[in-house]
């Protein structure tokens, strides 16, 4: 286990650079499985859920090697096995075996698959997609002699399985459809990296239509991570404005940077670089929900920044009970109340403490409560903010923070 320790109240100035995005990466690291080639992959994040996703892909007999700023991914002799359950139980993303291991192998292992446990987080709509191209469920298995094209219905805009659609049709035979498709950022990654592999899918709003093909290794550069520049963006403006994020997906960020100003922020945007500063605090009414809408990622972020503020009511139309991040919170003083998927922040004076990092996002906002409050703040599970965040110790130090990381 690890804890962060911070001195807090350190004036923050200078600038951060924001890393490749956790949540484009997982998907194309994954469906690397479908290739028979070798992928390079740029701008790779050296976080948490990346490591184990690899050591994941390695267990299969890929070789992976890192050249500078490129990995280099080698599935050219795969074969299946059933990966260590405590990798599959450490990461969400180990729910892409699912497409990656029934496209390539034709058989998956339905593992009690991990990531942070905010919510239920139920994989039905994965299974189905499995069906609908031909899986069979035989005990803890689902099963399938060759993935075939078909029409996938999505009855909610899930990430987790539009990507595995995407993974199964990819190299199945024949055409299929996916309607009510999620429509994030990073399914457009994944969509460019398979279409560099060589093969065919095409998005148009919520339909994804794919040709199944033969893949070979691939390329791409992973996008930056916009929930990671929302995140030193928040911590920016709570401690006066004085940092600047760079390498920002401004594109993808309008509904965060739309909450913000209504928050009551000035917010300054040069080519990729985001900086801005509080001019008049205000309450804020924000609901999160499927991209474009406001990400469910940084409905914690932004709770502590409500709490300096004027206050606010967060609505989660994603996961309805991702509110478990504030109990962690009211120790460093943030006042809230929750009914049902709402949480209401009360204008709040912030104060060091003792936490725990219940979840990722959750981490880290407590770790921002850490940095704006003064006297000495201790974080426990620190590993938890490692999984999302990059040199997350070096970045903060950099622009003047005051805190480390330790072993316990």
């Amino acid at each position: 286990m690890k804890r962060i320790v911070v001195n807090g109240a350190k004036s923050l100035q200078g600038e951060i650079s924001v890393s490749g995005s956790k949540n484009a990466a997982l998907p194309i690291i994954f469906a690397c499985i479908l290739t028979n080639g070798v992928s390079e992959i740029e701008n790779l994040p050296d976080i948490g859920d990346v490591r184990v996703a690899i050591d994941i892909v390695r267990s299969f007999g890929a070789e992976v090697e890192k050249r500078g700023s490129i990995t280099y991914i080698d599935t050219r002799r795969l074969s299946y096995k059933e990966p260590d359950l405590e990798l599959v139980k450490a990461i969400r993303a180990s729910t892409y075996l699912l497409g990656s291991c029934m496209s390539r192998f034709g058989r998956c292992h339905i593992s009690s698959f991990g990531g942070c446990n905010f919510s239920l987080r139920p994989i039905d709509l994965h299974i189905n997609a499995c069906v609908a191209l031909g899986g069979r469920l035989e005990g803890e298995m689902i099963l399938c002699d060759r993935p075939h094209g078909s029409v996938i219905l999505l009855s909610k805009a899930s990430v987790g399985a539009t990507v595995n659609s995407i993974l199964l049709a990819a190299a199945a035979d024949g055409e299929t459809l996916i309607r009510g498709a999620a429509v994030e950022p990073h399914i457009d990654s994944l969509i460019y990296f398979i279409n560099s592999c060589g093969g065919s899918v095409v998005r148009r709003g919520r339909e994804i239509r794919i040709k199944g093909s033969e893949l070979h290794g691939g390329r791409i550069c992973v996008i930056g991570d916009m929930i990671e520049a929302g995140s030193y963006l928040a911590l920016s403006l709570m401690t006066g404005g004085g940092v600047t994020v760079r390498n920002s997906p401004v594109e993808d960020m309008t509904a965060s940077l739309d909450a913000f100003k209504d928050l009551g922020a000035e917010i300054i945007i040069s080519d990729d670089a985001i900086g801005g500063r509080i001019l008049s605090p205000r309450f804020l009414s924000v609901t999160a929900a499927p991209y474009p809408g406001f990400p469910t990622d940084l409905q914690p972020i932004i709770a502590p920044l409500m709490a300096q503020n004027g206050g606010g009511e967060i609505t989660d139309t994603v996961w309805q009970t991702r509110f478990g991040y504030l109990e962690p919170l009211s120790r460093f003083g943030v006042l809230s109340r929750v009914e049902q998927n709402r949480a209401v922040i009360y204008k709040s004076i912030i104060k060091s403490a003792k936490a725990k990092a219940i979840d990722l996002r959750g981490g880290m906002a407590a770790l921002m409560c850490a940095l704006v409050s003064k006297g000495q703040s201790e974080i426990y599970s620190a590993e938890t903010i490692l999984r999302g965040y990059e040199k997350l110790d070096e970045k903060l130090c950099a622009i003047g923070a005051e805190i480390k990381i330790e072993d316990i």
